[in-house]
């Protein structure tokens, strides 16, 4: 079964257009990561700070694969040179999971 990546990212109010504008920005550079199968930006709606980053991944492997890779060439801020953006989020939490059970909707 697939492993389920929760990064619980606490965005005061002034940066949540940040936050959003930046993930807009990297759209297409997890897809084509090998082992990804889905990814969701949550934004809260009310009662906390927290927004959840949610990817889900064929394997453990292959999210240490993209870690180590796609994940930190885009979090490098442009690239060498470039200037380093603040970061959006004040904190970040990594919560990880197993898929033991699954449902999805039926045919009708």
């Amino acid at each position: 079964m697939s492993i389920v990546k929760i990064n619980a990212l606490t965005v005061p109010a002034e940066q949540r257009e940040t936050l959003e504008q930046r993930f807009s920005s990297r759209a297409g550079m997890v897809e084509n990561s090998d082992g990804f199968e889905w990814f969701e930006l949550l934004r809260p709606l009310e009662g906390t700070d927290q927004y959840l980053v949610y990817t889900r991944w064929r394997s453990e492997e292959d999210f240490q694969a993209w870690m180590s890779g796609t994940m930190r060439a885009a979090h490098q801020g442009g690239g060498e040179g470039a200037p380093q953006q603040k970061p959006a989020a004040t904190g970040s939490t990594l919560w990880s999971f197993e898929v033991v059970q699954q449902a999805a909707p039926k045919d009708r």
